[in-house]
């Protein structure tokens, strides 16, 4: 969505087939490349970010979207499972602004966008299983506050989004593990007052207008997308 706003967008990925999405933008006429990276090591990030200043030399919009979200109870939960969760959904955004930061004080321009969810900061799955992730969605939400008052005198915005359901391939995961109290993401769509699970597209949408200059105003605020499930 991004690219199709006229973003020349970076793409990066812990998978390989992070070329083969930056190829299907070009494909479709769009400005798009790809560098595998793997947001628990530093070294890559900071590589990233230089390979990126090297061949375009500026970087005016972060957005942190790496994430996992596997189940366990606490009871049941290894502090290596632990640790994974906050490396990549927490510590992983750390890395990424603190290495893009000093060009966009530099520039005295940048947006930083964060991807938290709604589990977490407002609500939780009753089955269970989400005491990490929630915990590192929370976290996402006091990260946004605290960088945005530290870097608004660079003219730098920092916004997170929080989704609802969204119809993602890691969604449609989600309901074949054991437990789990929905037998499809389309019974789980009718549970939503706008009847329906929100898509990707419309994410990116709500993402790309906090990357915009339309956004100039706003900074350190979280909005909500998930066809007004928490209301209920």
């Amino acid at each position: 969505m991004l690219a199709q706003h006229g973003a020349q967008v970076v793409l990066t990925d812990v998978a390989d087939d992070v070329h083969d999405t930056a190829e299907k933008n070009r494909k479709d006429g769009l400005d798009a490349v790809a560098f595998k990276m793997d947001v628990t090591r530093a070294d890559q990030v900071n590589h990233v970010v230089q390979e990126v200043l090297s061949k375009f030399h500026r970087i005016d919009v972060l957005v942190n979207n790496a994430g996992i979200y596997p189940r366990s109870n606490l009871v049941d939960m290894s502090d290596e499972f632990l640790r994974e969760m906050f490396d990549v959904n927490v510590f992983g955004m750390f890395r990424c602004a603190r290495a893009v930061l000093p060009v966009m004080m530099k520039q005295r321009y940048g947006k930083i966008v964060n991807m938290s969810s709604v589990t977490g900061p407002m609500v939780a799955d009753a089955s269970g299983g989400q005491t990490a992730y929630a915990a590192t969605k929370a976290t996402v939400l006091g990260f946004t506050t605290a960088l945005a008052l530290e870097v608004a005198q660079y003219g730098i915005n920092v916004n997170c989004v929080c989704p609802g359901h969204i119809d993602t391939p890691g969604g449609r995961e989600q309901t074949s593990e054991p437990g789990y109290p929905d037998e499809s993401m389309e019974a789980l769509g009718r549970t939503i007052p706008i009847c329906r699970l929100g898509t990707p597209e419309e994410v990116g949408e709500l993402v790309a207008f906090l990357a915009s200059d339309d956004s100039s105003y706003l900074t350190g605020t979280h909005i909500v997308i998930d066809g007004g499930n928490i209301l209920q």
